[in-house]
């Protein structure tokens, strides 16, 4: 007898990062820290780069932007995670679950676009310095982050797609604080065949064209910037691009040490544990990154605060 699609009707465990009982007050009071941080950090920075005149430009554009994915990035997981916590309830529904999923494929996949587009607008400032008022005009800008949402919005929905025409059987466990792509797809009792070659060559268009991307702008870069005769000179055109070169290794470095470090399977929650340092980590950092290396966001959130 072929397996039924029961999805309207399903629930789903989260079995979250621990069982422990005793370890769920410290769980709830730092991913609710985290999150307060992240939120607070993220939110400043928007609100300094929108009064601040100084800082209409290009560059803090799209940091404002990567800020708002950031904030929306964190807010589909944890908030969730912090109610199961609280109501002592791991039941999530099929629904919820599926619209779960899908922002976090959006928001994960807006935060990839933006930080290759940095990667450009930071090429363009240091190897073509005289030009790149004219490069990169608000047509442009508002055009590359047109692409990026339309990217992210179109990878995601082809991930939920292929997910709704899968087939769960019975009331199922998630090894993750979330629902996680990998997680869901393994639970299933129907073919998965071709949403594992979806995920691939959505791995290749999010992880291997941006990261070319960025390598290949920071590659131009760094010959721009040994070209320059002064130490001082040299100093000064990388520091322009030191913040967001940081924020580059964080994301990638921990979205990469997640999937080939760990393997996801049903019974274990290393895979959750390790998630939590792209999920929830790296949009808490960013934020000390730009403000700690940056002057005059410095001076944008004095302003803002007094």
């Amino acid at each position: 007898m072929e397996p039924r699609n029961h999805t309207h009707f399903q629930h789903f465990i989260l079995l979250g990062l621990s069982e422990d009982a005793e370890l769920q007050p410290v769980l709830f009071g730092l991913f609710l820290s985290m999150y307060l941080v992240t939120f607070t950090g993220n939110l400043l920075i928007i609100l300094a780069i929108i009064k601040d005149n100084h800082l209409h430009t290009p560059m803090y554009f799209f940091l404002s932007n990567l800020s708002f994915a950031d904030i929306c990035l964190i807010s589909t997981t944890v908030p969730k995670m912090l109610m199961n916590i609280q109501m002592q309830n791991r039941v999530i529904s099929y629904e919820h679950c599926i619209t779960q999923m899908y922002f976090f494929l959006l928001f994960t996949g807006l935060d990839h676009f933006l930080l290759t587009v940095m990667a450009y607008d930071r090429f363009v400032a240091i190897c073509h310095p005289l030009h790149y008022t004219v490069i990169m005009n608000p047509r442009l800008c508002g055009l590359l982050l047109l692409v990026s949402w339309l990217l992210s919005v179109l990878q995601a929905l082809l991930h939920g797609l292929m997910v709704l025409r899968l087939s769960f059987c019975t009331e199922l466990e998630i090894s993750h604080f979330f629902c996680e792509l990998n997680q869901v797809i393994q639970l299933a009792c129907s073919d998965t065949f071709l949403n594992t070659l979806v995920i691939y060559f959505a791995a290749g268009v999010l992880g291997v064209i941006p990261l070319s991307g960025i390598l290949f702008s920071y590659t131009k870069i760094v010959s721009s910037i040994l070209k320059i005769a002064s130490a001082g000179g040299k100093y000064k055109a990388f520091s322009t691009c030191g913040s967001h070169l940081s924020v580059v290794f964080l994301f990638y470095g921990t979205t990469f040490g997640v999937y080939l470090s760990s393997t996801p399977t049903k019974s274990s929650s290393s895979s959750a544990i390790a998630s939590v340092m792209y999920t929830v980590a790296t949009p808490m950092l960013n934020p000390f990154i730009y403000t700690l290396r940056n002057k005059d966001i410095k001076q944008a959130l004095g302003k803002l605060c007094s």
